[in-house]
């Protein structure tokens, strides 16, 4: 799911940057201090997740979680998957400087899109955090691959079959990681409820 350094345009690369900054500031106006454990959980789990990859031409494929940190921290997963990804880039050369905007915003917007669309869902019964979880985290994974194919084709349109085989190789993790964020809802919803209620300025 990352893209290369050499791949972006210019515009592409300043676009992604600008709409992370705004993301990322977002955020951080909505992290409080008793928030900074989840979000340091949150980011580990993301950077673990995501250091075992396949590489697809200038992309990857990989267990990505983006999902999950989407539901459980709203806005703040900008600040979040960006700390993991800088992080990535310098000590393994995964993606790379320039196209970190492009990278983040591409993994971040859809988990704070799905994170309003499916969190009332884990308020509700046991089933309803299942199907919420599920949706959320399977869903957030194919909106990213589908960002990272608009950035690759509007740079390149030689790209679009590159693109295409990242949406596909994706479908079926999308479906792994909807399983994984569906039971992980479920049991943060069954032994420590609170975390699933992201109260400061999150509305």
């Amino acid at each position: 799911m990352h893209i290369s350094e050499g791949v972006l345009s210019a515009p592409t690369l300043i676009a992604g940057a600008v709409l992370t900054f705004i993301g990322i500031a977002i955020g951080l106006r909505n992290i409080g201090n008793d928030h900074i454990p989840k979000v340091a959980v949150l980011s580990s789990a993301f950077f673990v997740a995501s250091l075992i990859h396949v590489p697809i031409g200038p992309s990857s494929a990989h267990l990505v979680l983006n999902g999950l940190v989407g539901m459980l921290l709203g806005w703040a997963a900008f600040p979040s998957i960006f700390i993991s990804l800088l992080l990535q880039a310098v000590l393994f050369q995964f993606g790379g400087i320039t196209t970190l905007g492009v990278n983040t915003f591409a993994m971040a917007m859809p988990a704070v899109i799905c994170h309003y669309l499916f969190r009332k869902m884990f308020l509700r019964g046991k089933n309803l955090a299942l199907l919420g979880g599920f949706l959320g985290g399977s869903l957030s994974l194919i909106i990213a691959a589908l960002f990272i194919g608009i950035a690759l084709v509007e740079t390149d349109k030689s790209l679009f079959a590159v693109a295409g085989t990242v949406l596909a190789v994706h479908l079926p993790i999308a479906l792994v990681e909807g399983v994984i964020t569906a039971f992980v809802v479920v049991y943060l919803k069954k032994v420590k409820p609170e975390v699933l209620n992201w109260k400061k300025n999150s509305d």
